[in-house]
């Protein structure tokens, strides 16, 4: 009879089996005995490696690949210094400082290159390491293409954004025709602060930020501010949306386009950037349409300007030339049109042309009432 207590102890053994980096050997003495990754989120990835030969170690490779939409896959290679020797453990580490940082929940791949001083070389299989903001407790809700992941609240909280999220994509697709083609996750922080803590470069005022590159987006929600919260995720939703549609290896969406529809999704203008907006017209200082198709000031009273002219231009354009005139636009832009020749080509005026008879649209407004700035802005990521 097999004793009881050695199976237990034989089915133990295999699951720590299991769970323990398995080893890469090549044909000669070279191995790798041990490859790890740590994410140290949001401001580094650490990776580790050791290895033995019979001979020296001469080179050490790491080979990485962030998990984005392009048009190619780029892979990065460092070059590992070390002093060449039989046994190797050499640690390296992506500072995300150098290359802007990346969203919560964005994937790297990464695998490793070693050589020996005989010629043999070992290639580990790729890994996929997530970067996970590990400081709270996620839940997530998932629906169509839509994932939510949310700390702070309770379900009721997660299915009303959910609600509206659901509604912006219907409201898009309605007014210009714009459809999500890959899944997007909505990463929802409790605050501005928990979000801008996510960020290496965020702005004072940064309230939400769509990486549009990587299908995510993050926004600050206080449960007791959903309000202003589910406009924020009507904006950062159209980006992701505008974004997967109009991508192209030329050119990028004007700035006034881009937050213009944001904007126009969230619903009406809200008074403060109407406010704004009346103004810039009363006193003639509005931001030409050339300056609005680059990015953004960063100081907060230029830039509220800048997103209330957008939805204006964008509001003008739809109620004048109709929603498949815009779906058109967006069309032209996939294909890499330039800015004035996207805008000749569908309807007959360029920036400048856009921006006269724009003014002439919008100069009987009334006069504007003094309102507060708004406490945090939304806007297009990386």
């Amino acid at each position: 009879m097999i004793n009881k207590a050695y199976l237990l102890a034989l089915a133990a053994c295999l699951f720590l089996a299991l769970l323990a980096p398995s080893l890469v050997q090549a044909q000669g003495g070279l191995t790798i005995l041990d490859s790890r990754a740590q994410a140290e989120f949001p401001y580094r990835l650490n990776f580790s490696l050791s290895a033995e030969s019979d001979v020296n170690i001469t080179d050490i490779r790491l080979h990485y690949r962030v998990d984005r939409i392009g048009f190619a896959q780029v892979t990065s290679e460092v070059y590992i210094e070390f002093v060449p020797t039989n046994t190797v453990g050499i640690d390296w580490s992506l500072e995300m400082v150098k290359i802007g940082g990346l969203p919560p929940g964005s994937n790297i791949d990464y695998w490793w290159t070693v050589k020996d001083a005989k010629g043999d070389r070992v290639e580990t299989a790729p890994v996929v390491v997530k970067l996970d903001d590990t400081r709270y407790p996620w839940q997530s809700l998932i629906e169509g293409k839509v994932t939510i992941c949310w700390y702070q609240g309770d379900q009721s909280f997660a299915q009303e954004l959910m609600l509206t999220a659901q509604q912006a994509l219907a409201w898009l697709a309605e007014d210009t025709g714009a459809e999500l083609e890959k899944p997007v996750k909505l990463y929802i922080y409790a605050n501005s602060q928990d979000l801008q803590g996510a960020m290496i470069y965020p702005q004072e005022w940064t309230g939400g930020v769509a990486f549009t590159r990587h299908g995510i987006m993050a926004i600050g929600i206080a449960p007791g501010n959903l309000d202003w919260g589910k406009r924020a995720i009507a904006h950062e939703l159209t980006h992701l949306v505008i974004h997967q549609m109009t991508l192209n290896p030329y050119i990028d969406l004007p700035t006034w386009l881009d937050e213009g529809l944001a904007m126009h999704i969230e619903g009406p203008l809200e008074p403060v950037f109407a406010d704004y907006l009346n103004r810039a017209i009363a006193e003639n200082r509005l931001i030409s349409v050339q300056s609005l198709s680059s990015p953004f000031s960063a100081y907060a009273e230029e830039s509220v300007l800048s997103y209330a002219q957008s939805y204006s231009l964008v509001d003008f354009l739809i109620t004048n030339y109709g929603r498949g005139k815009m779906f058109e636009l967006l069309n032209t832009f996939r294909q890499g049109s330039s800015y004035d020749g996207a805008l000749e080509k569908v309807y007959g005026f360029d920036m400048d042309g856009l921006d006269a008879l724009w003014r002439d649209y919008v100069t009987p407004l009334a006069q504007p009432s003094m309102t507060e700035m708004p406490a945090a802005l939304v806007g297009v990521g990386y």
